[in-house]
């Protein structure tokens, strides 16, 4: 996992410098996208699709919703005895940052919440720029968890977001 990290976080330095004159991605999917979440400390690069592979070195980006930072709700899983360890920690008002294709997007958490594995509700589509990160949950319960930590976000920076090329920790959680 830490080495797959590694080697996608030397893949988004790539496409993220401003120095290296990197052609852009024909496909946005193609777009190496890092979540970071100040307050707890976490930090990775995020791949597209949620399979056990995928899931196993990243969280995983829902690909049948939008990629963050596009309106609509973007969906974020990952293991919660990996990268989202901690994400039951987050509060009303913390700080979520994505980056990818140059720009940052910063998002605010609005909201923080438990369903079934069969509420799929969470994944609908929305009017506004979201963010919906997904574990299982409880954090630390032994076998098959019965159930779904959700964390939303809004988005609070504007769609013409800044360009970012802020160093980041390879393999941090």
């Amino acid at each position: 996992m830490f080495y797959q990290q590694r080697q996608l976080s030397a893949r988004w330095e790539k496409q993220n410098s401003p120095a290296i004159a990197a052609p852009k991605a024909a496909d946005p999917r193609e777009q190496v996208t890092r979540l970071s979440i100040p307050s707890i400390d976490m930090d990775a690069i995020v791949v597209e699709g949620t399979s056990y592979r995928q899931l196993s070195i990243a969280p995983g980006h829902m690909t049948d919703t939008p990629a963050p930072g596009e309106s609509g709700n973007s969906v974020i899983t990952a293991h919660r005895d990996t990268f989202f360890r901690h994400i039951y920690e987050l509060k009303k008002g913390d700080e979520i940052v994505v980056r990818r294709g140059g720009k940052s997007f910063q998002y605010v958490v609005d909201r923080k919440y438990v369903v079934k594995p069969s509420d799929v509700s969470v994944l609908k589509p929305t009017m506004d720029a979201r963010l919906t990160l997904i574990t299982c949950y409880p954090t630390y319960y032994v076998g098959p968890a019965p159930e779904r930590l959700v964390v939303t976000a809004k988005l609070a920076t504007p769609a013409d977001a800044t360009a970012t090329t802020s160093p980041a920790r390879p393999g941090a959680e």
